[in-house]
Order: structure tokens, then sequence, then C-alpha cells
């Protein structure tokens, strides 16, 4: 059995650690609180498990490679091309149109695939994982355990993250008037481009 099976008490605390690490704000909520006002929850489903997906495949990355490590200037070169992502994401987020207008439905909310591209541009998509696999996982049967992190940390985040989009959803119909929804589409584009901070100005654990 994984030691991070084995002891309850780090598996709790782990569980804990991915619950609120997921569910508190960050890039990849404020898109999807977005998502769930402009597209509903439905159309937001693919966006919610590309997060959770994304986040699994990096966390084995982060655990059972060396690629950073190895060679530091990729961090550098996700760490400019996440920044200049995320600012385009910030515009599409601050252009979209009504609710329920011809615009708003020209425009298509993230896909999985694009979701899950996100994560490895996402600054506090990478504290998570560096976190989950420094503080989270034993020694004893690494391997094993990273793969338990991840699949766990997918489960947990998954329902923590589609909080967001039903909250985004429920707002729906208040957000009917287009001076209020050009706010709040303001409003999250700003937030977006402020979680740049940590992408941009913080030193890098792998430099």
């Amino acid at each position: 059995m994984p030691a991070m099976l084995a002891s309850a008490d780090l598996l709790t605390a782990f569980v804990l650690f991915a619950f609120v690490s997921s569910i508190t704000p960050g890039p990849n909520n404020t898109m999807l609180l977005a998502s769930g006002v402009n597209f509903g929850v439905r159309r937001s489903i693919p966006h919610a498990m590309g997060i959770s997906v994304g986040f699994m495949v990096m966390v084995l990355a982060v655990g059972l490679g060396e690629v950073f490590k190895a060679w530091p200037p990729l961090y550098t070169v996700l760490r400019y091309t996440g920044a200049a992502y995320l600012l385009y994401l910030a515009w599409k987020i601050a252009t979209s149109g009504p609710v329920g207008t011809a615009s708003s439905s020209a425009r298509k909310p993230l896909g999985f695939w694009g979701a899950a591209a996100f994560q490895w541009v996402n600054p506090k998509a990478w504290v998570m994982a560096v976190g989950a696999i420094t503080t989270y996982t034993p020694a004893q049967g690494y391997v094993t355990n990273v793969i338990v992190i991840a699949a766990l940390f997918a489960l947990v985040n998954l329902p923590s993250v589609g909080v967001w989009v039903m909250f985004g959803s429920a707002l729906r119909n208040l957000l009917q008037n287009p001076r209020w929804l050009m706010l709040f589409n303001v409003l999250m584009a700003l937030l977006l481009v402020i979680s740049l901070y940590p992408l941009l100005f913080v030193e890098s654990a792998f430099s």
C-alpha cells in the first residue's frame, strides 16, 4: 500500500490542502466564474474538466520529471508565454458581449484541451503542484505516491472548481443588464491581470 494511503493523518491533510487550494480564487476559478456567467454550466463543463485533467498531468510531470531542473530556461519561456496568454484571455473576457446576444453566442468558452494546456502557464497551478509533491509525497514508494497524489488532486479539484461555474451561472439573470455585465467582465479581466504578479515577479524555484 502506498505510504500516502497508509497514513490517515497525511491523507487528511493533503485532501484539505487540495480542497482549499482548488476552491480559492485564482486564474482558473476567475475564468470559470466568467464562463458560467457568459456561457452557462453545460457549455463550461469541458473547461472545468480540462482544468482537473490538465492539472493531474502537471502534478505527475512535476513529481516524476526533472525537465525544469535539467533545463531551467524552459521555465522562463513558459513564464512569459503564460503572461502573454493570460493577457489575451483577460482581453477576451473584458470584451465579451451581453448574455444571449449574437456577439456573445458567437464566442466560444475555453475548451477541454485549451484549459488543460493552460495549467502549464498558470502560476497558481505551479505553486499547487510543487507544494503537493514537496510537502505531501512520502519518499517510500515515491512513484506510486505521486500517482496517488495526482489522482486525488483531480478528484478533489473538479467539484471544487465546478462551484465557481455554478456560481457564475447563478449570476446570469442578475447580469442581463449590459452595463453590469460589462463591469463584471472587466473586473474578471483585471483579476486575471493581477494574477500575473507571481508569474513575473516572484523568484523561480527552478532558476
